[in-house]
């Protein structure tokens, strides 16, 4: 995974915690979709898009802190 090596820390961490947290108010979207996930109401595919797109980049991140080569 020698990608990993190449995101800088400096663009993801910022771009995950944003996207992991946003919007705000009332709930962040990452949250509710995971909670619609375990729920089994996680149908539609904007919803599906959701997750992908607030989930990712804390899922690279993750990947890259505990997978990537040091």
């Amino acid at each position: 995974m020698a990608w990993l090596n190449k995101i800088p820390l400096s663009l993801i961490l910022p771009l995950a915690v944003l996207l992991a947290l946003a919007p705000f108010s009332p709930e962040p979207h990452l949250w509710e979709k995971l909670r619609m996930l375990v729920d089994g109401t996680l149908v539609k595919p904007v919803d599906i898009f959701d997750l992908f797109l607030h989930g990712t980049p804390l899922v690279i991140l993750l990947l890259k802190y505990f997978v990537a080569e040091k």
